[in-house]
């Protein structure tokens, strides 16, 4: 650069107005924005603090439908039509899981501190991949108190991720390193000398097979041993069919106990699976992230007696911690192992003495390096409500599940397919001579009615060869009153469907 390109240079650094203005994505003017965020606020009380009186669901119109398939946008839009236009489409239109009649897939009702926690965890803006900063150290204390929660000694580490599939990916990724008996993370699957065999029961939730598939084992590594009459993993079928594996070559590496079946809601026997665990040299890991939390409840706590003699565990804070979605979290007892599954030290990312990278890198312990700030929801809700009140609303759903199965066998032909362990009722509307073909036609008609009328939301399943529906009372909002509502629409409905 010669002299007068030099001075030319310099002189336009001088001259900032000479530069193309900078743009921002903040607002011109922050007051407009604060009057709008407190109507939001507004809006938002009035949103969860009436959910009762709407309707649970309810079938989106086609001009709606239509507005989430327009191109994107070039132009701007003022920020009070975009929430006009969110408020009268998006929130109008919800899945329903925070209604009290929400009763279909398993999941928590959420809680309005969570949703605060939610928008202050975006105000702040941290990533959790590590370092020393607040909300980092945040995401360890809820690991810790999750930890504590279900028996786990203070060595134990843990990651929290989305939910419940990643989470026992997580589990089943550190068992598969280190059963493997060599170092699979520098071989590969490729150079297992045996193939690994992990073992769960016939009710084992689908993502299980998603993780065995995801971490290169196949499908058929995932041997699905038999259940006994309250469709719990069979001990003896267990045993003898690990021993028929070693005895043809393969590696058996894990066990899966399973607290709480997507489908029943039944509970393995976890202390004794934790005792074949140790016997036959295996790694013990719980999908808990429907039952985990039983841990903390005063009356049904002895239901996962064996949990805290696991290697590793599953739970969903989302589900009977009802935090907004999303949350789970994987426990893993040897911190070591833990790490060694996942660790990777780039020359970016390298620890320091001071400042912040001095904190620990939250990312070695789980597969994302970027993580939003999903511990401040939990971490809130807890400090406000305490575990103890979290425990007591376990208990008092599970009392919900005995008494929806006590309506249905006091209001035939209402038939109860299994009795309930914890919070999931499986019952039918299924009146004499009809054909299991038949039945499931009734059912699922009864099912869609609720939905589409906005009533209730309820789930179907077949299990050994039966439909059912399915109800899963994860909902600290639920009272009595709903159950019987539910119970007198099914019969009103299932007459209609099926007139005698």
């Amino acid at each position: 650069m010669d002299a007068q390109s030099l001075d030319r240079s310099e002189e336009s650094l001088n001259q900032p107005e000479r530069l193309i203005p900078p743009e921002t994505l903040d607002p011109p003017d922050w007051s407009s924005v604060a009057a709008l965020a407190r109507r939001i606020v507004d809006d938002a009380v009035d949103h969860v603090g009436r959910a009762r009186e709407r309707p649970v669901w309810r079938p989106l119109p086609a001009e709606v439908e239509a507005l989430f398939r327009a191109p994107v946008p070039e132009q701007p839009t003022p920020i009070e039509d975009v929430y006009a236009l969110v408020k009268e489409t998006v929130l109008a239109y919800p899945m329903g899981n925070i209604h009290p009649r929400f009763w279909s897939w398993y999941m928590g009702s959420g809680n309005f501190t969570g949703a605060l926690g939610d928008f202050l965890a975006a105000i702040q803006g941290s990533n959790l991949g590590g370092g020393r900063h607040a909300a980092a150290l945040t995401d360890q204390q809820v690991v810790g108190w999750l930890r504590d929660m279900i028996g786990f000694p203070e060595t134990a580490s843990g990651t929290l991720v989305s939910g419940g599939s990643v989470a026992n990916l997580v589990g089943l990724t550190v068992a598969r390193n280190a059963m493997a008996g060599i170092d699979l993370r520098e071989e590969g699957v490729s150079a297992l000398k045996e193939p690994l065999r992990f073992y769960a029961s016939d009710q084992v939730h689908s993502c299980h097979r998603k993780a065995v598939e995801t971490l290169g084992l196949g499908n058929k590594a995932l041997r699905r041993i038999p259940t006994d009459s309250r469709y719990r993993i069979d001990l003896a079928s267990l045993r003898a069919a690990i021993e028929e594996d070693r005895a043809i070559g393969f590696r058996p590496a894990c066990v899966i106990g399973t607290a709480g079946t997507v489908n029943s809601g039944a509970v393995d026997d976890l202390a004794a699976l934790a005792e074949i665990a140790a016997e036959q040299d295996l790694w013990l890991h719980v999908d808990g992230c429907i039952g985990a939390l039983l841990s903390i409840s005063p009356a049904n706590a002895w239901r996962v007696k064996g949990i805290e003699r696991a290697d590793s565990v599953a739970l969903d804070p989302h589900k009977w911690l009802h935090a907004p979605f999303e949350v789970g979290c994987a426990l893993v007892r040897d911190r070591v192992k833990h790490r060694d599954a996942f660790a990777v030290s780039p020359e970016y990312l390298q620890g320091m003495s001071r400042g912040i990278a001095s904190g620990e890198w939250l990312h070695e312990f789980g597969l994302q390096t970027s993580r939003g700030f999903a511990a401040l929801k939990v971490w809130m809700a807890l400090m406000e409500h305490g575990v103890a009140k979290f425990g007591r609303l376990i208990d008092q759903n599970i009392a919900q599940a005995a008494f929806l199965a006590d309506l249905v066998r006091s209001h035939p032909p209402l038939e109860l397919l299994t009795e309930p362990e914890i919070n999931i009722v499986c019952f039918r509307y299924a009146p004499e001579g009809q054909s299991e073909e038949r039945l499931k036609e009734i059912n699922v008609e009864i099912m869609l009615r609720l939905q589409e009328t906005g009533v209730a939301a309820l789930s179907d399943t077949t299990i050994r060869g039966r439909h059912c529906l399915r109800a899963a009372i994860c909902n600290h909002r639920t009272r009595l009153e709903d159950l019987n509502l539910l119970i007198s629409e099914v019969l009103r409905l299932g007459s209609e469907v099926a007139p005698s």
